[in-house]
């Protein structure tokens, strides 16, 4: 049942893209992904640089590579534990959103939901 949910906020992040306003329960790391699909470069930056675990490194990674700063990319990949990638933008923001590390704040999101609604 709760993966079903986690599914659904999955569907819902995706769908709050073509709103004009970030959700404001979004962690720091989710914000800056949905900046970034919203082309708003820089504020997505300056979220995931402020992430300091393995995550927001990713994210920090993929957003220099969109750059087109290959070098700073590399550094946060190895910072992320992460190779640099060879995908389309396009695929590794969405692998992004689709990771286990990102399921978990999806995750961690719903019940923070759940336990305030109770």
């Amino acid at each position: 049942m709760r993966s079903n949910s986690v599914a659904l906020m999955m569907i819902h992040f995706k769908m709050s893209l073509s709103q004009p306003r970030v959700p404001a329960d979004l962690p720091p790391i989710l914000a800056a992904l949905w900046h970034d699909g919203k082309g708003e470069w820089h504020k997505a930056h300056e979220l995931a640089q402020d992430v300091p675990d393995p995550d927001g490194a990713w994210v920090h990674a993929f957003l220099h590579r969109k750059e087109g700063d290959a070098a700073n990319a590399a550094y946060w990949y190895r910072r992320a534990g992460q190779p640099v990638c060879r995908d389309s933008l396009d695929q590794e923001w969405a692998s992004s959103i689709e990771s286990d590390a990102l399921l978990r704040y999806f995750a961690r999101l719903l019940m923070y939901r759940t336990s305030c609604h109770t």
